[in-house]
């Protein structure tokens, strides 16, 4: 089975838009690690998608606040300013699907799983070693996707060592690597929809678990049409502006 994996979308539906149109053909299904909506102008768009077409699916953390289930009290005002104009602008259909999201980990194929943050909390930062041993010892598969930290990037575990395996250069659109039998990873396919690794291009993954082949993936989108609607539905400036520094 050949899969496409997302996370990190955050309502930012050119950006989406061009994932698709870039892997179609490569996958046989959709899964996303979370984080559907809040930041960007397309919170509904972004949803009715996710409904349609995905086939596993968990929550993020902006999906609990915008939808009522998370405090935002630990938010930046900026970001609090985002979650609630995404609450008001939600359909009722589309708040109810995200307080139903289950929260990873969620196996796929019974071949890898989904977490938003880490394999033992959704909140997680996976950023400092600590935590990243941590996640190694609780991991149940030998593969784990998760999102959250908006930083493409794959961490390799072949017995007791770990390493971080190469990123996409500014001037590269992919990077290549085949799953090792009995080794362990843990995958951030990147964010679909507000990258903050310096590189302002939608990031994705696709795993073919027939074959192990894994590919990292950056894809460039309309950034000034998504700019130019954040600005226009009232959203803070500033979000517009960070798209298109990568941050």
């Amino acid at each position: 089975m050949r899969h496409l994996i997302v996370t990190d979308i955050h309502a930012n539906l050119e950006a989406l838009d061009a994932v698709l149109a870039a892997n179609v053909g490569l996958y046989d299904q959709i899964v996303c690690c979370g984080d559907f909506v809040d930041y960007g102008a397309d919170p509904n768009a972004v949803c009715d998608w996710a409904r349609r077409e995905c086939a596993t699916v968990i929550r993020g953390n902006h999906d609990k606040a915008c939808c009522g289930l998370d405090s935002t009290d630990d938010y930046n005002p900026l970001a609090q300013a985002a979650v609630v104009w995404t609450m008001r602008t939600l359909t009722p259909e589309n708040l109810e699907w995200l307080r139903g999201l289950p929260m990873g980990p969620v196996w796929v194929e019974q071949k890898f799983q989904l977490v938003h943050g880490s394999p033992y909390d959704e909140d997680e930062y996976l950023l400092e070693i600590p935590e990243i041993i941590r996640s190694r010892q609780v991991m149940e598969a030998p593969i784990v996707f998760f999102g959250h930290t908006h930083l493409q990037g794959a961490i390799h575990f072949h017995e007791d060592q770990g390493s971080v395996l190469p990123t996409i250069g500014p001037n590269e659109t992919a990077k290549v690597f085949t799953i090792q039998p009995g080794d362990y990873y843990l995958i951030n396919p990147g964010s679909v929809g507000q990258p903050r690794d310096r590189d302002w291009r939608a990031g994705c993954a696709l795993y073919d678990t027939s074959t192990g082949e894994m590919v990292l993936r950056r894809i460039e989108y309309d950034l000034a049409n998504a700019q130019r609607k954040i600005v226009e539905a009232g959203l803070p400036p500033a979000l517009a502006d960070r798209l298109g520094r990568g941050q």
